[in-house]
């Protein structure tokens, strides 16, 4: 299989990269700039290319968005990319707040533009629970959010994707607290364990494992927000990503 990784520089995207390759799948791999592209290259050197984008800016999301197109098709994206310990008044290049543009905005662009794979996978965390699923941090012309509200975007994201391509596999994934540069040295988890289930999710044709619209940790299904399921605020949010990025969702998907 050829898969795709955001935010694969170092932590669990990277573990991931690793654990494909060695499986004998093809990664791509995406850094935020040559240097930690250089960097990924040294270590994962068996790794098929390596993208550079900055995913806090949406002119270099669309750009990477063309950039994997041009490399034909992938069979699996999985959107790992993301900030946490980031200041409330840390603003990316289009005056939008870090947290929002990173994890939630490029997210977006990126499966918007992107021609689809068979499967994706989409890194969330049990804070969602914790997210406003009125999304009124997405409303106005200052939006403001909080790192549980971007992680609650991913699930609806993840299941407005289910609902609206038929035939594509888009779950999303807690993988626990783990030691990386952002989950910190003294976080509980386990890293391997922190990215099989996403590795078993874009691989495995396990039937536990060919769904859509569902919610894991260490490969079972749990419990998330049920408003995620709601129609009505996938497309609200969809609709606000719209109008924040100035990029539609296509409804059919965009064919590989």
């Amino acid at each position: 299989m050829r898969i795709f990784i955001t935010g694969s520089a170092d932590g669990l995207g990277k573990s991931a990269a690793l654990t494909l390759i060695k499986q004998g799948h093809r990664v791509v791999l995406h850094a935020r700039n040559e240097k930690r592209a250089q960097d990924a290259l040294a270590t994962v050197s068996s790794a098929e290319d390596i993208l550079v984008a900055d995913l806090s800016s949406i002119a270099e999301t669309k750009k990477l968005a063309a950039d994997v197109n041009a490399m034909g098709s992938f069979d699996a994206i999985i959107h790992n990319a993301g900030v946490y310990q980031v200041s409330d008044l840390e603003l990316s290049i289009d005056g939008l707040p870090l947290i929002l543009a990173v994890n939630t905005i490029a997210s977006y662009i990126l499966t918007s533009l992107i021609h689809k794979p068979k499967r994706l996978v989409y890194l969330s965390s049990g804070l969602h629970l914790q997210g406003d699923p009125r999304l009124s941090g997405l409303q106005g012309n200052k939006p403001r959010v909080t790192y549980a509200d971007s992680k609650l975007h991913v699930v609806i994201l993840s299941n407005a994707v289910a609902r609206k391509w038929p035939g594509i596999l888009s779950n999303s994934v807690d993988p626990g607290w783990v030691p990386t540069k952002m989950g910190g040295k003294d976080a509980p988890g386990n890293l391997e364990r922190g990215v099989e289930t996403q590795v078993w999710l874009v691989t495995s044709n396990d039937e536990k494992a060919i769904v859509s619209g569902r919610y894991f940790h260490h490969q079972h299904q749990v419990n998330y927000l049920s408003a995620a399921d709601d129609p009505n605020v996938q497309d609200r949010f969809l609709a606000l990503c719209e109008q924040i990025s100035g990029i539609s969702f296509p409804e059919g998907g965009v064919l590989s």
